[in-house]
């Protein structure tokens, strides 16, 4: 696994608290620098994540999280976590991950997410409309898409005159 094996990286820095008795980064932070990554991931496809789940009528809840230790990271140390969509099953999605100190693999992972009724927590098929965007982001295409002219104002409107739930309809239709 190489750090150019990934679209979308999300940069942290090693912060004090994150360290232990060791001078190393406590294993268990990993978990919340991936958790950190995946929502930049989200960002990065240009969905605001709650009103597109909204629009897609479901949510995602993890199903599996795995980690293996490479080297350990440090205090104040830059690093770059990786995620790339690995698969897409019928209710499933799976991500890759790695955590990287410059070129150097520290810790390497995978997500497994259904997804599912928020009301039930059954598990329903991912949308088509969904895995074709993942497939678009991963294909390298560009995600956002700038356009100039009449802005409406108001508080229900971002920057652009554009609603958050209008953004994530217009990308998943």
């Amino acid at each position: 696994m190489k750090r150019s094996d990934f679209r979308f990286r999300e940069r942290l820095r090693v912060r004090w608290a994150e360290v232990d008795a060791q001078r190393i980064v406590f294993n268990g932070h990993y978990r919340m620098y991936f958790d950190t990554a995946i929502a930049g991931y989200w960002r990065a496809l240009g969905l605001p994540y709650a009103p597109t789940m909204e629009a897609l009528g479901g949510d995602l809840y993890v199903r599996k999280s795995t980690l293996e230790y490479h080297a350990s990271a440090r205090y104040d140390d830059l690093l770059e976590v990786g995620l790339r969509r690995a698969r897409v099953g019928t209710s499933s999605i799976v991500f890759e991950g790695g955590v990287f100190r410059g070129e150097d693999l520290l810790v390497s992972g995978e997500l497994a997410y259904v997804f599912a009724d928020p009301s039930t927590q059954t598990s329903r098929p991912v949308p088509q409309a969904l895995r074709e965007i993942l497939d678009a982001f991963e294909g390298g295409e560009a995600m956002v898409e700038v356009r100039v002219g009449f802005v409406a104002r108001g508080p229900e409107f971002d920057e652009a005159g554009i609603t958050h739930v209008e953004m994530a309809l217009d990308l998943l239709s």
